[in-house]
């Protein structure tokens, strides 16, 4: 009796003690897991463009833009602040690289377009106006004559008709009518048909209208010869009424 009354206290106290030890553990609380970090923002992006790339002087060129991640944009040099995206003209008066500037949380970017500027060539200095004495050796022409004649040929009244509307264009103008001969025959005779030819050129020039007041002659025979060769081609350039502009 005694014997099972000690069994008995005992699995009580070795009861008392497992439920003691059970109480008094302490219980660990689970950590929740760690948030994933925030992503970094996003890089800006931006593009320019120009159109035309290349345009005359005074003319206009047309930038356009558009941009992601920015909230600043600055295009550079003169246009200053814009937004996101648009376009604008531009009117550049030399060649101009503009640059657009894109910022934004996560930086910023930039992109460039270039507008070539022609600019035309100078004038071209006017040509200088021909003097008097050049006009008159480019318009007016000599009257040639057969041998030993001192009458006008086709050929000859030709060009004493275009001499006369030269005159006539330039009415301040005096002329030296000369009469010029070919080597063969005396000095004397030559001086007479020399005047002969020069008076035969002035007549005719009267006739369209000049005023012999404004006309001289003189003969110089065969004294001051064009050629000097001695053949009929030399001596034909020789048979002449040649004009002078008088001083």
């Amino acid at each position: 009796m005694q014997s099972s009354s000690l069994r008995k206290v005992t699995l009580i106290l070795g009861l008392s003690c497992l439920l003691v030890f059970a109480g008094c553990k302490k219980k660990v609380a689970t950590a929740p897991p760690a948030a994933p970090p925030a992503p970094p923002p996003a890089q800006p992006t931006v593009t320019l463009n120009a159109s035309p790339t290349s345009i005359a002087a005074g003319q206009s060129s047309t930038l356009s833009w558009s941009s992601t991640n920015a909230t600043d944009l600055d295009i550079q040099p003169g246009v200053g602040k814009v937004s996101p995206q648009g376009s604008t003209p531009v009117t550049p008066t030399e060649s101009t690289t503009y640059t657009i500037t894109a910022s934004g949380p996560g930086g910023s970017a930039t992109a460039t377009a270039s507008v070539a500027v022609s600019t035309p060539p100078p004038p071209a200095a006017p040509a200088p106006s021909p003097s008097m004495s050049e006009l008159f050796d480019q318009n007016v022409r000599d009257a040639f004559f057969d041998l030993d004649k001192s009458d006008l040929r086709p050929d000859a009244r030709e060009a004493l008709t275009k001499d006369a509307e030269f005159l006539r264009s330039y009415p301040d103008i005096r002329i030296s009518i000369e009469g010029h001969c070919d080597e063969r025959g005396s000095t004397e005779y030559n001086l007479g048909l020399g005047e002969r030819r020069a008076d035969a050129a002035k007549n005719y020039l009267v006739s369209l209208g000049i005023a012999a007041n404004r006309i001289d002659t003189v003969s110089w025979g065969k004294e001051r010869p064009f050629c000097t060769e001695h053949d009929e081609s030399c001596w034909q350039q020789n048979r002449r009424a040649h004009f002078v502009m008088a001083k």
